[in-house]
This record gives structure tokens, C-alpha cells and sequence, in this order.
């Protein structure tokens, strides 16, 4: 029901209007605004979809929702736009609560206007990013629009560009969290990249920047939607996802656990919970002890060691299936968040490529911005060699990495678990990169590069001169080993703080956490640095 029709039920013309007759025109609209049909609600939820108003209703605590801006309506008239002017102007906006904290949320709403972007649509989304800003709250936007409101031509745009302004300038100031929830395309895509996670529903959501039908009429490409811009192929191809969800209910459950481990802002504590972690080594540690294999190319997984570091076992993983041969993921140690990075032999035997470079740079970034801790597990066998990773830029892109740990000014504590060759030891949080506590297990082989790569490079004339060239190299090989790529020699020389034993990983790395909480920095003055992008 439009508000012009609420205003002419409001008694007879020439009427003198009573104080009820206007409370009770405020409650019809009211009720006008915030109306679905249940046949709406029904013929969405056939496709797996809630309503705008129901995503919102699930993400916070019940009951927490305050809505603003729920009369305001576009002023547009060209193109017969005036005969639909729904309150709201096709996005909700608020703020609630998730586990008692404030959040502020907007949800694009496809029942109104298609969830298309115009004028007051910026407005009051633009209003919602001030209010997060003043307040020091979380950002969660829930992305599910036509697009640009056509008939409003310049006036949309620039209510994107007024919106990006925002989610710029709130970077790094409020942990921003995009749900897509349907069709976000064209330039609507770039808000979303802009923000700090990106969440997505298979088969429901789909994100481009050219759709399928230009596509083809510009280029004779014949591509399905899914598998242009479905959250599969963001998730584990583009990187653009950071997590795939099965369902509405799933995404939005995966966004309140995700803030349960953030700040509200950059000023503020991560959120703790009161725990004794013991100090001595636990049963549950000494499981440690047997993982690593005594071949140096045979696999383990890192989540096993990851699983016996953190509180619980519990890593909340973002970018799960984009890059897997490096694991990113928020955990606790005593209660306290921490960020996780960490190599997994598992996949590319832990080696670094571009994906997995970026993956873990803007990780890292993310975690120094908003203050928390950061461990990294390093089996590192250096970066990816090959004409593809060099031709695409992995000197430019794999710098990103080693760019984001040498500028992170919160505490990081480092663990070699086992191989740290060439370029991928240092840029997987060295000593020398900024680490303040690092240890090794002494499984840990620590240089330039492996030892038979080494003997071959250093050795080369001996051993063409050699009775039996076999038994030499093996020799060399062992020396090697034993005399430059021991952990032990790393440690002599500083670049380890300790060898640990791998039982005792979660005690010395609680250990550092606790004697680096107080750590302070002082950033030489400058507006900013120029990572390499």
C-alpha cells in the first residue's frame, strides 16, 4: 500500500484531523512499509530465499533491530517513476545486535524496486556507514538488487560513488562483512570487493562485471551465470568469495560467528572469554611429537597442528577453497583471538603461489589493522616456480606477502615446523621480517634451499670427478643438512629465538602471546606506504 493511499483513508475531505487519525495514518504506514505477502514470502523461500526483513531477523539477536529511514521514499518523476514509491526506497537500513554487540546492517530489498540503487537509496545507506563510523560499530551488507535504477541515470551512479566513498574511508576503521544474496553485476560488484569479507549462497548468488547476454553479443561466448559468476567459482577460482554457504541460514550463521571474532573497530579489544590454559605439556600435546614423517616429501596435514594450538580445535577458516596449499583463519589461544596463517603441505606441498600470496597478504593486513595477534605455522618449499606464476607477476604479487608482515605492527609469533627454503622463509613472518618470538621444531631445515639442490649447485665438478658420484652426494647431502640447514645453526645465529619440541608449541606460543600484549610500536611519519598492488 502506497502512503498516498494511507493519507485518503484518513477521514472525510474538509475533516478537521484528529491526534488519533494521525497516529493511527503512522501505523498504517508503518505496516505499509515494512508488508510482504505471505504468497511473496512462500514463493521465495521455494528457491531458498528469505525476505530482506528475514535476513535481518536472523542475523541479529531477536527483538535487536532498530530501523532508520523506514519513510523515506525517491523524489524521481521522469519515465512514470512517480507511480511507484515505496517507503523504504528498496533498501533496509538499521542497526541490532549479534551476541549482545552493535552492528550496523543494510539489506537490499528485491520486493521493492527490484533492490535497485538510486538517489535516497545512497542516501540512507550513506547515513548507516556515517553512523557505523561515529559509533564504532561492524558493517554487515546484504547485497541482493537489480542494479542501477535506470530511470534515475546520473543520480544512481553517483549513489554507488557516494557508497564506495564510504566503504572506503570506513577501511580499516569497522570490520565491514558483504553477504551476496543474489545478483550483484556491473559496477554494483566493486562495493563488496571493497570491504573486508565476502560472503556467498550457492546457486542463489552470482557476482560479474559484464553479464552473460553481453558476453556473448559482444564476444559469441556462451557462458551459464553459474559458471561466469556463481559462489563456486568465486570461492575457489577467482578468490573474490571468502566463503561458500549452502543456504541463507548457513551465510548468515557464518557472519555471526565470524564477528564473534572480531573488534568492533580499531580502537577497541578483540572480544575474550576467561580461560586457564594450562602451561605444561598435555596429553593432547605430545600428539604433536610422531606428525611430522621422516620422509622430507611425504604430506601431513596442518590443521593438525593447528587444532592442538588454539582453544578447542577451533579455526573459523576464510578462503577455504581458494589457494588450500595455505590455511587463513581466526582461532583462540587463552581466549584471545588470533589470526592464523599457515602453510599446508597437503597441497602444492606448501609451496607459495600468487593465489596463495594475496590470500594470505590481505589476511595479514586485515589481522594488523584491527589488532590481532598473528601465528603463522610455516612447511614452506619456497615460492612456485614456472613460466605461468612468472609471467602473471609473482614478483610483484608474492611481494604482497612479505609487504604485509614487514608493515603489521601487532604481535607475531612464528613456528618452522618443518622446510623454510629461499624466499618463501622469509616472507612466511620471519625474524627478519618483523617476528617478534621465533621458534623451530628440530624436524625444521632452514636455507637457500634443500640440501640436494645445494650439493648439485656447490658440488658439481667434485662429483663429475668422483669413483662413485652416488655415494659422494649422499654424503654432501647429509653434511649439508646436518651443518647449514639445521635449525640449531639458525638459532646460533639468531634468526630463532628457540628449537622447540613440537609438544611444547602451544605452550611457547601462549607464552610469547602473553609477554607481547603490551607490545608498542612507533611507524616512522608518513601518509602511507605503496605496496605493491
Amino acid at each position: 500500500m502506497h502512503s498516498e493511499e494511507v493519507c485518503s483513508q484518513q477521514g472525510p475531505a474538509g475533516e478537521p484531523r484528529t491526534t488519533a487519525g494521525r497516529i493511527a495514518e503512522l501505523r498504517a504506514r508503518r505496516e505499509a512499509a515494512r508488508h510482504v505477502p505471505d504468497r511473496t514470502v512462500r514463493r521465495l523461500a521455494r528457491f531458498g530465499r528469505m525476505t530482506a526483513r528475514d535476513r535481518i531477523e536472523h542475523l541479529l539477536d531477536p527483538g535487536s533491530f532498530v530501523e532508520t529511514g523506514l519513510l523515506a521514499r525517491h523524489r524521481h518523476t521522469g519515465f512514470a517513476a512517480d507511480t511507484e514509491r515505496p517507503s523504504g526506497d528498496g533498501v533496509i537500513t538499521g542497526h541490532g545486535t549479534v551476541d549482545g554487540r552493535k552492528v550496523c546492517v543494510y539489506a537490499q530489498d528485491v520486493l521493492a524496486l527490484g533492490g535497485s540503487v538510486g538517489e535516497v537509496f545512497g542516501e540512507k545507506v550513506g547515513k548507516l556507514l556515517d553512523l557505523a563510523l561515529t559509533i564504532g560499530c561492524p558493517v554487515v551488507a546484504i547485497n541482493d538488487s537489480s542494479g542501477a535504477r535506470v530511470a534515475e541515470g546520473v543520480l544512481s551512479l553517483a549513489a554507488y560513488g557516494r557508497i564506495a566513498n564510504k566503504v572506503v574511508t570506513a577501511s580499516g576503521v569497522v570490520p565491514q562483512i558483504s553477504l551476496i544474496m543474489g545478483p550483484c553485476a556491473g559496477g554494483a560488484v566493486y562495493v563488496p570487493a571493497c570491504t573486508d569479507f565476502v560472503v556467498m549462497v550457492d546457486r542463489t548468488s552470482h557476482m560479474f562485471v559484464t553479464g552473460p547476454d553481453v558476453i556473448r553479443s559482444v564476444t559469441g561466448e556462451r557462458v551459464h551465470m553459474e559458471d561466469l559468476g556463481g559462489a563456486r567459482v568465486h570461492a575457489s577460482v577467482t578468490g573474490n568469495a571468502h566463503y561458500v554457504a549452502d543456504s541463507e541460514a548457513e551465510a548468515l550463521d557464518y557472519v555471526r560467528d565470524l564477528l564473534s571474532f572480531l573488534p568492533s573497530n580499531n580502537l577497541d579489544e578483540t572480544p575474550s572469554y576467561r580461560t586457564d590454559a594450562p602451561l605444561d605439556v598435555t596429553p593432547d600435546d605430545l600428539a604433536l611429537e610422531p606428525l611430522v614423517p621422516d620422509g622430507p616429501r611425504e604430506a601431513f596435514d596442518m590443521n593438525e597442528v593447528i587444532a592442538r594450538v588454539v582453544d578447542d580445535g577451533d579455526l573459523l577458516q576464510v578462503h577455504p577453497d581458494f589457494a588450500p596449499n595455505i590455511i587463513c583463519g581466526f582461532g583462540r589461544i587463552e581466549g584471545h583471538t588470533v589470526g592464523l596463517v599457515a602453510n599446508q603441505p597437503l597441497h602444492l606441498a606448501g609451496a607459495l603461489d600468487i593465489a596463495a600470496a594475496e590470500k594470505a597478504a590481505r589476511f595479514v593486513r586485515f589481522c594488523d589493522a584491527f589488532n590481532v595477534p598473528i601465528v603463522t605455522l610455516v612447511d614452506v618449499p619456497g615460492f612456485l616456480p614456472g613460466t605461468a606464476q612468472e609471467h602473471q607477476g609473482i614478483v610483484r604479487r608474492g611481494a604482497k606477502l612479505g609487504f604485509a608482515y614487514i608493515e603489521a605492527t601487532v604481535p607475531k609469533v612464528t613456528v618452522i615446523v618443518r622446510k623454510a627454503f629461499g624466499g618463501g622463509y622469509a616472507v612466511m613472518g620471519s625474524k627478519e621480517l618483523g617476528a617478534d618470538m621465533s621458534f623451530a621444531w628440530p624436524t625444521a631445515t632452514i636455507g637457500v634451499m634443500g640440501a640436494a639442490s645445494a650439493v648439485d649447485m656447490l658440488c658439481h665438478r667434485g662429483l663429475g670427478a668422483a669413483d662413485d658420484p652416488a655415494a659422494l652426494r649422499e654424503e654432501l647431502i647429509e653434511e649439508y643438512e646436518e651443518t647449514v640447514l639445521t635449525p640449531y645453526m639458525a638459532a646460533e645465529r639468531g634468526c630463532l629465538d628457540d628449537v622447540i619440541l613440537p609438544s611444547e608449541t602451544r605452550p611457547a606460543v601462549l607464552r610469547a602471546l602473553r609477554a607481547l600484549r603490551t607490545k608498542r610500536t612507533t611507524p616512522p611519519p608518513r601518509k602511507h606506504s605503496n605496496i605493491p598492488l
